[in-house]
């Protein structure tokens, strides 16, 4: 089965979820959260699918550069939309599917870089997703961090726009933050610790970039949140560490992907 129709079904889905979203929230006005919610699982599942038959070729993944971007959004999408039914964390969503809209027609439109096929043994599956979806909950935190930033701006200049009037109080909105921090602190860390049991050599010259900056990221973001609990750090200095801790992650996975596939062809 082809998966150019399910990949266009599910963007065509994205882009209306996020203009009917973005213009009730421009409104003022509150969405239907069941029907944004329904419409957003069915673009995830035709999203899903496309991804599947675009990475699986036999026994073996390919997880190139526009396959991978476009897993780390759909485990994004997921877990904010899981996370929609016990947390009002849904204003995420306007800016989540957008990306899946862009990340799924990547993936099917761009040119694939020269990635190797990854055998699937168990500890090595294993690796990827606890890294995908550290990736994906981080990435989360920085979307959260930028909206954080945002409300706290037009709060303190006493011009709250309609759409920081439908957010959640300041307070709660830093707690959701460091609520995904942590999350995603703990998978990088698991990711981080199946590496080292299951990747035969992390420090090889093709994976040293890589290992080097998720390790640094992974102790940037146990400072922030050392300094959270300890000295009670928030607001633009919790935002300004997250930001930090995010680009070098993605330094770490896309910036050795981008190199390798695109300019040195390995």
């Amino acid at each position: 089965m082809d998966s150019l129709l399910p990949s266009l079904v599910s963007a065509c889905l994205y882009a209306g979820a996020t203009v009917y979203q973005g213009l009730h929230l421009k409104q003022g006005k509150p969405v239907n959260k069941t029907l944004l919610i329904a419409v957003g699982i069915l673009a995830l599942l035709l999203h899903a699918g496309s991804l599947c038959m675009q990475m699986f070729s036999g026994n073996s993944l390919s997880l190139d550069f526009f396959n991978a971007a476009s897993l780390i959004a759909a485990s994004m999408i997921t877990i904010t939309l899981l996370a929609c039914a016990r947390i009002p964390v849904e204003n995420l969503l306007v800016l989540m599917f957008p990306l899946g809209a862009v990340t799924v027609v990547a993936a099917q439109f761009m040119p694939a870089g020269t990635s190797q096929l990854i055998d699937e043994e168990p500890g090595i599956l294993a690796h990827i997703l606890l890294s995908i979806t550290a990736y994906g909950l981080l990435t989360i935190a920085v979307f959260q961090s930028l909206l954080v930033l945002l409300q706290d701006y037009q709060l303190k200049h006493k011009h709250p726009s309609r759409l920081i009037k439908n957010f959640p109080p300041l307070q709660t909105m830093e707690s959701l933050l460091f609520g995904f921090l942590w999350a995603g602190w703990i998978l990088l860390s698991l990711s981080l610790l199946s590496g080292a049991l299951f990747v035969s050599d992390l420090f090889a010259q093709h994976l040293a970039h890589k290992t080097f900056f998720s390790c640094f990221a992974w102790v940037l973001f146990a400072v922030l949140l050392w300094g959270r609990h300890q000295l009670g750090w928030r607001g633009h200095k919790a935002i300004r560490w997250t930001l930090i801790g995010f680009c070098l992650l993605m330094l770490a996975y896309f910036g050795s992907k981008l190199v390798r596939e695109f300019i040195l062809h390995v």
